[in-house]
Parts: structure tokens; C-alpha cells; sequence
């Protein structure tokens, strides 16, 4: 397994040792940038050292050159309001061309160790676990959606569509609480989520906000329980 080290490599490179000085030159000058250059031979020495192999000489070429591409790309296209965009699709190409040249290196790859049954049922758990069970919750709950002027009435600063990947992560966090048999983790999320969450709603004195809010907790606990526990068997 040469990903791991490449991955270390990676993280060390573009978040440890590379100064917020080195990030603004960069975003200022972009290719005239030399901080860009050192930034890239930089990884190329981090992948070298943690590989320590002199037979695998060319990953670490294809990986600054990859890099150069991937990052001269990102300051060329990222603006201000699409910043936190281009952070994303710029470290996942890295993960990418990591993982791709991992795999080239590895030269008899068992695919059926890593597509078996047990990882394609974690995965289509987890996949299962975010958009599509929000949708299913949604639409079961549909029926008792309150009036727009009782959310109005206990509405406050609230994130964009935080609902909705709060949602997704607590049932995602519970999956994983059952799949490695931690069931007192899942008590746990409840009881923070009932702190949080319903004291705010039973100050505000609306009990079928209220109940509408535990009706879709409950069921959202009570998919991913049900997920997790489908996916043990």
C-alpha cells in the first residue's frame, strides 16, 4: 500500500508546510508566483521521502506535474465566491491522482477485495443515508407541516439548508455508531440533539412545531438504526 504514504505526503505538503503567506503570493501572482514552484517541488520531495523507493522514481514526477496543472488551474479559475468550490474540486483531483497512480503501481489489483459484498452494502448504506433518506423523511412528514407563521414565530439566525445536512450527518454518525457496535454512541447523539435542539422549540411554547420536529428525528434515527442494522446481517 503506497496510498497511505502518498496521502500523508499530500496533507503535509498542502496544509502543514505550506505557509498562508505562500497561499497569498499565489493567489496574487498565480503563475508568476515562485512560491508556486516551491510549493510543487515541495511535494515532489515529501512523496520521495515517505515513498523511499527509487524503482517508483516516476510517481512523484507525475504527481508534481499533476499538481502543478491542478493548482495553475485552481488560482486561474476560483473567484471570490467560489472559493470554498474550488478548495474541494481542487483537493479531490489530488486524492484522485493519487489514488489512480496507486493503483498503476500496484500491478496484480484484486478488485474483488475491494468491490465485495461487504464494502458495496457500506456503500450503498451510506449513499442511501444522505439526499435520498432527507427525501423520504420529508415527504412521510409532509402532511403535518406546520404554518408558515409558527416557523416564523421561533425562527432565528439559522445556516442555509442546515437542517438538511445536520440530518444527513447525525444518521451517517449513527450508522457508523452500529456498524462498529458502539450503541451507547447513538444514545449519545439523542441526548445532545434533545439539549439543542427541543429546548429551543419548548421555549418557544410551539408543540406541534415541536412534535413535527421529533417526528422527523425520530424517523431519521430510526432509518439509520434500521440501516445499520439491515447492513449487520
Amino acid at each position: 500500500m503506497i496510498v497511505l504514504p502518498l496521502i500523508l505526503a499530500h496533507l503535509l505538503g498542502d496544509f502543514i508546510f505550506q505557509p498562508t503567506t505562500w497561499v497569498k503570493d499565489k493567489e496574487h501572482k498565480k503563475l508568476k508566483s515562485s512560491y508556486l514552484y516551491w510549493h510543487v517541488l515541495l511535494h515532489v520531495f515529501l512523496s520521495f521521502v515517505f515513498l523511499w523507493n527509487i524503482d517508483l522514481w516516476w510517481i512523484p514526477m507525475l504527481i508534481g506535474i499533476t499538481h502543478f496543472a491542478i493548482d495553475l488551474t485552481k488560482l486561474e479559475l476560483q473567484k471570490i465566491g467560489n472559493k470554498r468550490v474550488w478548495f474541494f474540486i481542487d483537493q479531490a483531483l489530488h486524492v484522485m491522482v493519487i489514488a489512480g497512480l496507486s493503483l498503476i503501481a500496484q500491478k496484480n489489483i484484486d478488485w474483488e477485495i475491494i468491490f465485495n459484498e461487504t464494502n458495496l452494502k457500506l456503500l450503498t448504506a451510506a449513499v442511501f443515508l444522505t439526499t435520498p433518506s432527507s427525501i423520504i423523511i420529508k415527504l412521510l412528514i409532509s402532511i403535518w407541516t406546520p404554518n408558515p407563521q409558527d416557523r416564523e414565530s421561533v425562527q432565528t439566525d439559522s445556516l442555509a439548508n442546515a437542517g438538511k445536512y445536520i440530518g444527513i450527518l447525525e444518521r451517517l454518525m449513527v450508522f457508523v455508531f452500529i456498524i462498529v457496535n458502539h450503541w451507547e454512541g447513538v444514545g449519545f447523539m439523542i441526548a445532545a440533539k434533545s439539549v439543542f435542539r427541543f429546548s429551543d422549540l419548548a421555549q418557544a411554547k410551539q408543540r406541534k412545531l415541536t412534535e413535527y420536529v421529533l417526528i422527523g428525528t425520530l424517523l431519521s434515527f430510526g432509518i439509520a438504526i434500521l440501516t445499520g442494522i439491515l447492513v449487520g446481517f
